[in-house]
This record gives structure tokens, sequence and C-alpha cells, in this order.
């Protein structure tokens, strides 16, 4: 199977962000950059159908050639190439003007299946999956947690959790598969395929190579507009139990929880 696997950079979870004086915008300097969580479960179910039936993993970015270095982490867990559309005219597009950017990318790609994270973790708006779907014509099939591809190749069935309970769906291929949580446990990249995926080739394209609009792209050209940022409001300090038994700080605590707290 041929698979395509999108990739989005984005700052670390554990990166403490800022908000830069524009208010719409966060301070990017010093900021470590990985590859969307939600991606490895992609890359990492890619690669295990990959394992199953064969074929070739293909992981695509789009963003400055920093993103690159997510691409090599995906090659270096074992996918075989990688493909980066990058050029300035695209910075600060929105999910639709992404998807679009992709969309163009791959379609001149050979695919049997279509893995993207189920959002992003810095916008979190998890539109790009659906976006892809549209503007390639196939079916989408979203916050997936279990993939089980058929022999011949030709369908899939996925299982997406919906209020408590399992919805089982069935789709002919190609088709679109965003991937949530509980997928998988994506592996670490090992030494040698580090090694290996520095001489792996990635593919770079601007939106003109694309046959896209540069006009349609960027911060002017967004649907979808940021007004601003905030952030959360700072909680108060946590408050610790004293007492001289197990007893008497459960009872402290009793007494804190009603008084303070008025939760019983």
């Amino acid at each position: 199977m041929n698979i395509i696997v999108c990739i989005k950079q984005v700052p670390d979870t554990e990166a403490q962000i800022k908000i830069a004086p524009d208010g719409k915008s966060i301070v990017k300097d010093g900021v470590k950059w990985i590859m969307n969580p939600y991606d490895e479960f992609g890359v990492e179910e890619a690669l295990r159908i990959k394992e199953k039936l064969g074929g070739e993993v293909t992981v695509v970015g789009l963003g400055p050639k920093t993103v690159t270095e997510s691409l090599r982490t995906a090659l270096a867990m074992g996918a075989d190439k990688g493909v980066l559309i990058s050029d300035p005219a695209a910075e600060g597009s929105d999910p639709i003007a992404i998807g679009k950017a992709l969309a163009a990318a791959i379609k001149n790609l050979k695919y049997d299946l279509i893995f993207t994270g189920q959002r992003g973790v810095d916008e979190d708006m998890g539109l790009v999956g659906a976006t892809l779907a549209e503007q390639l014509g196939i079916p989408h099939l979203s916050i997936i947690v279990k993939v089980e591809v058929a022999a011949d190749g030709k369908s899939v069935k996925v299982n997406r959790p919906v209020e408590g309970q399992t919805l089982v769906i069935e789709s002919s291929l190609p088709a679109v598969i965003t991937a949530q949580k509980g997928l998988n446990e994506p592996r670490y990249a090992s030494l040698p395929g580090i090694m290996k995926a520095k001489k792996k080739p990635v593919e770079e394209k601007n939106l003109a190579a694309l046959g896209l609009n540069a006009a349609e792209f960027g911060e002017g050209a967004r649907k979808l507009k940021v007004l601003q940022l905030t952030p959360p409001p700072q909680r108060k300090a946590g408050k610790i139990i004293q007492g001289d038994s197990p007893e008497a700080k459960a009872a402290e605590l009793a007494k804190v929880l009603h008084e303070e707290a008025k939760v019983i």
C-alpha cells in the first residue's frame, strides 16, 4: 500500500508559551518545535500497515524549512520519503488553505490511504483532515482509534469512540483518516533509523510549483481569523493539609472543603 501521512510542526507541549505584542500570535523565539503528537499516531499506524501489507510511506508537511526536522523524525521512525511545502506566502494560512496546499501536493502522488492527526495542539481546530478529503474527493474518517485494512487493500474498517460507545465504520479506499490518542503507541526512532533518515529523500516544493495562487494563502487570505489570544487566568497556590495522623489530616481536609472551598 502507498500511504501518506500529513505532519504539522507545533510548539513542544512542555514549552512556556508567551503571547506576542500583537495579541494574536505567540513569541516563537526560543520555542522548541516538535511533530504534532496526534500526527505521531498517524505515522505509527502507517508504518504498522506497511509492515503487514508492504508498500511505501510518504510524509508531507507544510511550513518553514524547520519543518524538515519533523519530517526527518518520521523518516527515522521508518517512513520512506518526505515532501515539504515551503513558501513565505503560505505563512499564517488557515486550516482551509493548508488543506488545499496539502491536496495539491498529494494528488500527484500514489496513495491508497492518508493519515493526519485529528487536530493540531496549537490552533486546535481539527479542520485540515476534512478539508483535505473534500479537496481530493475521497471519504473522511475522523477521530479514529482502530484501523483494519482489508487484505486486498481496497477497503478499511475503523473504530470511532462516540458518547461512551464505539462507532464501527467501513469505507472504500482511498480515504483520509484522522488519528486519535489510543490508536497505537508511537515507536521511538532507533539510532540506525536516525542515520538512515539522513539519506532518505525530502522533496521541497513552493506554491507555484503546485499550481497554486499565492494570493489565496497567508494571513491576509484567512477565512478563519484569530482576533485575540489571552492567557488562562492565573491559579491560586495549592494548600497543603497538615496533621499529625491520617485521621487528623482527613478531618482537616473535610473542614477545608466545607468551609473554604464550599464543595461539600
